[in-house]
């Protein structure tokens, strides 16, 4: 069992049991243990795309974890919490409220590379302790700015699909399918030109280590008011969208049916985004081996070696050479 499960991970669960119940389900389907881990933390109260990475897949768990990210997120406006999420205490009010208009002229500011302060509700390392531990203990946490890039942000939902061509760019892999502004469905009918805004939903498409309850509070703050995120949903983490995202239940029955397998993504759907680059035999042995092959025209570059299907090892090519970055330890029939 070596692949990725994609959950759309439910509202309420954090990572690590998310975690336990892919662990859980592939016992009960008989798998046996299996190494399993996630390739990118979620807010228990954000759901959406988690990989969740299997056997081999693990050594790639770090790699997702550097990956770009889309997530939808509302923001209400009007209150600030100390979690900047619902789950916090309200430490500031305000009675301003944004038009559409004002938003749209305002997200341009933090399009692009923009510093931003974590949360001090986060798992940030301060001193060995984690950041959410030291404010939960009502102690005065002071977050260090942190560079991030915001490749795209908009209102609108995050209906995304694969775009033909590629190549170009974070965007590159993927178009809107609706840039309709929305509005919260508890609201009624659509904003009309002028009207102040209680609450929006946003897309943004971002770099590692952005925080989107970070966002939404900078987000307000530009516009004169105060906010915290009520909605966070991840619709794309890497290569991978909800549309190849499964949830628990369809996950605890394939298990119970012995399926599980049905439901894996292989391996190298998470190097979608790396050439591969065939190797002999010998050549496999000898990377398997951690040894630097030589002779082999390549431009620098990731690629992923392979033996006829069998990925092989995560390899860079530098100066005539081929280095291994990560290998992995599957064999063909052939091998066995």
């Amino acid at each position: 069992m070596h692949g990725w499960i994609i959950l759309d991970k439910p509202h309420g669960l954090g990572s690590t049991q998310a975690v336990s119940a892919v662990k859980r389900a592939l016992r009960d389907s008989g798998a046996g243990k299996c190494k399993v881990g996630h390739g990118g933390t979620l807010d228990p109260l954000a759901t959406g795309v988690l990989p969740i990475a299997i056997g081999e897949a693990t050594k790639l768990a770090g790699r997702m974890l550097d990956s770009d990210k889309i997530y939808d997120f509302t923001i209400a406006f009007g209150a600030q919490t100390d979690t900047l999420d619902l789950e916090g205490a309200v430490i500031a009010t305000s009675t301003v409220r944004p038009t559409l208009a004002q938003v749209e002229a305002a997200l341009p500011r933090f399009t692009g590379p923009i510093d931003q302060a974590p949360p001090a509700y986060s798992a940030i390392l301060i001193d060995g302790q984690r950041a959410y531990d030291l404010a939960r203990k009502g102690e005065e946490v002071a977050m260090k700015m942190r560079s991030v890039t915001i490749y795209s942000i908009l209102p609108g939902t995050g209906r995304w699909r694969p775009q033909a061509g590629g190549g170009g760019g974070p965007l590159a892999a993927f178009s809107r399918q609706d840039t309709t502004p929305l509005h919260q469905p508890a609201a009624g009918l659509p904003p009309r030109a002028g009207e102040e805004l209680e609450s929006i939903t946003l897309t943004a498409h971002v770099s590692k280590g952005t925080y989107i309850r970070s966002l939404a509070r900078d987000i307000a703050l530009a516009l004169g008011t105060v906010g915290h995120v009520t909605m966070l949903r991840r619709i794309k983490a890497g290569p991978f969208t909800l549309e190849s995202a499964i949830s628990l239940d369809k996950l605890r029955h394939a298990a119970n049916e012995r399926g599980i397998g049905g439901l894996m993504l292989p391996l190298t759907a998470g190097l979608d985004d790396i050439p591969a680059l065939p190797v002999s035999p010998d050549q496999a042995l000898m990377l398997r081996q951690g040894k630097v092959l030589t002779g082999i025209a390549a431009t620098t570059g990731l690629y992923l070696a392979t033996q006829g299907d069998i990925p092989v090892a995560l390899v860079r090519s530098d100066d005539q050479q081929i280095i291994v970055v990560r290998g992995f330890n599957l064999m063909s029939r052939e091998d066995d």
